[in-house]
């Protein structure tokens, strides 16, 4: 499995140029069982990224380009009448992929937003009183832009607290840039990449990584920094404990890319700010990110 590993690191570097560490969070998210927010401005490369790791596991790829006007059943499926078998069928949705891009989550309206809860959560959808199991790996990437705000709804804290990890590209230095132009300039790299490895190697590898050993030190290093989070006075509300399993499961997922069976501080120390920034409500309009990295030089090591 080490060796599939690799091969799906490289895989996703052919397209994604220089941005190593995003890559490496995109996987902790997926290895973990849980779902990426990428918040960054357009044309960076979040579709590319997608569409790649799709590819790279051989998955199904569907996206979602959310307006206003999008319904929730143009997201879950719904059942249409057909006339020649005078009986209806089901129409299945986008959500009934392995891998769904959800781009500009927060132009979608909060009743459509909601339709994302069930099956982020479950990995299921209920049409009609009938639920049906998405396929699996199910994996979500949804993408919102910081900058823009006219025409959207802002993502409520229960949907918030579904994403594992809420990460951003950014912009390519220079070098990058000029790389991507000699990577791009003959045609569409994407449609070059062949997958690595299967859906099926995707659950055995989500597997092995709720197997990695998280020691009772490590995880009330964790729960402090939770509990911090929570009595801060700069923080209106604190992090979850659905938060504080998804900052264990990322460490397992973590300490699984690199070679480990077992979890370290650094392990927790790195993802913190991507796991729990976005679970935070900051008072006074502030960012939260900086609030996770006082607590992280707060609290106690172990």
């Amino acid at each position: 499995m080490r060796e599939r590993i690799e091969q799906l690191k490289e895989n996703l570097a052919r397209t994604i140029v220089g941005k190593a560490d995003a890559i490496r969070l995109v996987l902790v998210a997926l290895l973990s069982g849980g779902h990426a927010l990428l918040e960054d401005v357009p044309g960076v490369g979040k579709t590319l990224l997608a569409k790649s790791l799709a590819r790279s596991i051989d998955g199904r790829f569907q996206r979602i380009q959310c307006t206003p006007d999008l319904l929730p059943a143009d997201i879950t499926g719904t059942n249409i009448w057909n006339p020649s078998s005078r009986e209806f069928e089901f129409l299945a949705g986008p959500v009934f992929a392995n891998i769904l891009l959800t781009d500009e989550i927060n132009r979608a309206t909060p009743r459509t937003q909601s339709a994302l809860l069930e099956v982020m959560e479950e990995r299921q959808v209920t049409v009609d009183g009938e639920s049906r199991k998405v396929p699996q790996p199910f994996f979500v990437i949804a993408t919102q832009n910081p900058i823009e705000y006219h025409g959207t709804f802002p993502l409520p804290e229960a949907q918030m607290d579904r994403f594992t990890l809420s990460l951003s590209l950014g912009y390519p230095t220079p070098e990058e840039e000029l790389q991507m132009l000699q990577l791009h300039q003959g045609g569409m790299v994407l449609s070059d990449l062949k997958p690595c490895i299967s859906t099926e190697d995707v659950l055995e590898l989500q597997r092995l990584c709720q197997q990695v050993q998280v020691e009772r030190e490590l995880q009330q290093y964790i729960l402090n920094l939770v509990r911090a989070s929570r009595e801060t006075e700069d923080v209106v509300l604190g992090v979850s404990p659905r938060g504080t399993l998804a900052l264990q499961r990322a460490a397992q997922a973590l300490a699984f890319l690199e070679g480990r069976n077992y979890a370290i501080p650094d392990d927790v120390k790195m993802l913190a700010p991507h796991v729990l920034s976005h679970r935070l409500m900051a008072a006074g309009g502030r960012q939260a990110k900086p609030i996770v990295e006082q607590l992280l030089r707060s609290v106690a090591i172990p």
